[in-house]
């Protein structure tokens, strides 16, 4: 533990001079007055600033609904001049006029449409349940009839609910055949647009009822009547409680908040829009200036005293600072051990676990390498067994000798393999030597020999003339050849006429490529993953081309999958050459080791039947 001594003030630092404190009485009285003289400055700022925006939501807000109310009218006056409806009316044929004046109404975004004819029936109307009323004696009917062009009409006046009409004679020369009503949907207004404001709007008509307001309760009611029947809800209701306890400079009053009234006469059937404001802010506004100014006095009054006794703080928070250093070094020394023993217990547990997992991955990988490794060898000793069968019954044994002869070297094939398994976790160099490409790719052919006698496929083999040396293990190499040949011969399975092109070139690097005319690759992203396999239950496990590939990596080069352009799948193998193996670009006339029987040799492509 730190020992922390604590140092007293004597007599000389409680000692103030008279300058310090005159200073800190002058530092005091500067700031009151800064104080009191922003915060009446600011506070008229600010509230003409809320004043002035008020004024120009509502000149906003008036354009909006005139705007609203002008784009209504001009639909009457559209609708009395289309050809269709005037015929319509003409020949009393009704069929499809609500048709249409639904597609107006979806079209225009209006609440409803009516057509009445020169009898005041509806004949036509986007609701069809009013089809058939008369509406002689309605003022939607007298109204147009009255009025020389489009007429407005409201109805349900003192309803929470008003509608508003524009109504148009329909006239064919001076006769009149009908009215048009269309219902404009003006209660949208103080929803969707007026509501985004912190104002309460409401606007009244010339026989001083609200008919519209961004609060529905408020409708049909005088703004007395809205003010003093209820309680300030909805819009008013957050403009008041977003406002400061200070309004000073209100002009009227709702309980006892301040608030603005703003109004606008509107040139629409003498309308009036009201809008209710409250000084949202101000007193925020004004404080935050005010807290910055007293923040600011209070580090002057601070810095006073600091230079005051500037020796005797020093040493106290010097000693102070070093205690608290001391502490947290403490402190931290004390979590970092904590830390370090935690992850010290965490990593003994991880390796633990790690080492399980690695000893059971690589029983699972060595187990399934092994299975799919000895699945073709005894498959064609399978083969070779059967046909031996059959030649020692026709009593042909030199051919028979030769099927077991056969056998033999697939055993000492299958002795090879498990031998390289054995030394696979070493996966080194000390085991390669030169191997020759044609001749790997001919002992891949003969080794499948009897799938390709079970099936009539064309082979055709185009190599160099010359070696193809690289480096690398002769059996694991061939192991990749048949594998590629045994998926081009699963791919053509059910093709008319099946076929796998065998092409050996040189250059900076030797590349096999084995294409076949099958269905393609549907998936190139998971085509080596292991366990991935497009063959039914029972054809294979899907580990074929992941080991594969790992063959070809642990060779230094890659194996790679692609769709040919006329269709089929193209699997290129690329390896380095050895140094003095073949240079030279391009491919040759068939050479390099026997072809499988069956085989036609020459200078074209070789094809392989076997008899049915």
């Amino acid at each position: 533990m730190a020992m922390v001594t604590e140092i007293e003030p004597g007599p000389e630092a409680a000692r103030r001079p008279w300058g310090a404190r005159i200073a800190v009485a002058v530092l005091l009285l500067v700031a009151i007055v800064t104080v009191a003289v922003s915060n009446r400055l600011l506070t008229a700022r600010y509230t003409e600033i809320t004043r002035n925006g008020a004024e120009i939501r509502l000149e906003m807000m008036t354009g909006h609904l005139l705007a609203a109310l002008s784009y209504a009218r001009a639909m009457p006056v559209v609708l009395s001049r289309d050809q269709e409806l005037i015929r319509a009316l003409r020949t009393e044929d009704h069929r499809l006029t609500s048709q249409r004046l639904m597609e107006y109404r979806d079209e225009w975004e209006v609440e409803s449409m009516t057509l009445l004819d020169s009898t005041g029936r509806v004949v036509a109307d986007t609701e069809r349940t009013r089809v058939g009323q008369n509406l002689r004696f309605s003022p939607l009917f007298v109204d147009a009839l009255r009025a020389p062009g489009t007429a407005f009409v409201q109805s349900g006046r003192g309803s929470l609910n008003p509608t508003f009409h524009w109504v148009q004679k329909v006239e064919e020369g001076r006769r009149t055949l009908g009215v048009i009503v269309v219902e404009a949907d003006l209660r949208t207004l103080p929803e969707r647009r007026w509501a985004r404001n912190a104002d309460a709007v409401m606007v009244v008509s010339s026989q001083g009822e609200i008919i519209l307001s961004t609060e529905p309760l408020w409708r049909g009611l005088t703004v007395e009547e809205a003010i003093e029947a209820f309680s300030p809800p909805s819009a008013i209701e957050r403009a008041l409680q977003a406002a400061g306890p200070l309004a000073p400079m209100a002009e009227n009053y709702l309980g006892d908040e301040g608030v603005i009234r703003a109004e606008n006469v509107m040139p629409h059937q003498a309308w009036k829009m009201v809008t209710f404001t409250n000084y949202s802010g101000v007193r925020e506004r004004v404080n935050a200036v005010l807290a910055l100014q007293i923040t600011v006095f209070a580090v002057l009054l601070a810095l006073t005293f600091y230079l005051s006794s500037r020796k005797a703080s020093l040493r106290v928070r010097l000693f102070q600072r070093e205690s608290r250093e001391l502490r947290a070094l403490n402190d931290r020394l004390s979590r970092e051990i904590a830390e370090r023993e935690r992850a010290q217990a965490d990593l003994s547990a991880a390796e633990a676990t790690l080492e399980q997992s690695s000893k059971l991955a690589v029983l699972g990988e060595m187990s399934a390498s092994v299975s799919h490794e000895l699945n073709q060898p005894l498959a064609a000793m399978k083969t070779y067994l059967a046909g031996a069968r059959l030649l020692l019954q026709r009593r042909r044994q030199d051919e028979a000798l030769s099927s077991f002869q056969r056998i033999d070297d697939l055993i000492e094939r299958m002795g090879a393999i498990t031998r390289q398994l054995k030394s696979y976790a070493r996966k080194g160099g000390e085991a390669f030597e030169p191997v020759d490409l044609r001749t790997a790719t001919s002992s891949a052919l003969a080794m499948m020999e009897p799938q390709l006698k079970a099936r009539s496929v064309t082979i055709t083999r185009t190599f160099p003339p010359r070696p193809v040396l690289v480096r690398g293990d002769r059996l694991r190499i061939e192991q990749v050849i048949i594998n590629l040949l045994r998926n081009a011969l699963d791919a053509t399975r059910g093709r008319p006429e099946p076929k796998v092109d065998l092409l050996l070139t040189t250059g900076r690097r030797a590349s096999l490529t084995v294409r076949d005319n099958g269905p393609g690759i549907e998936d190139l992203d998971a085509l080596f993953e292991p366990f991935y396999t497009t063959k039914g239950p029972g054809d294979g496990v899907g580990l074929g081309l992941a080991i594969s590939s790992g063959i070809v990596s642990d060779h230094g080069g890659r194996l790679t999958a692609r769709n040919a352009h006329d269709g089929g799948a193209v699997f290129e193998v690329q390896l380095p050459l050895m140094d003095g193996g073949e240079e030279a670009p391009g491919a040759g006339a068939l050479s390099g080791g026997a072809p499988p029987s069956g085989a036609q040799d020459g200078g074209g492509p070789a094809e392989i039947e076997a008899a049915e």
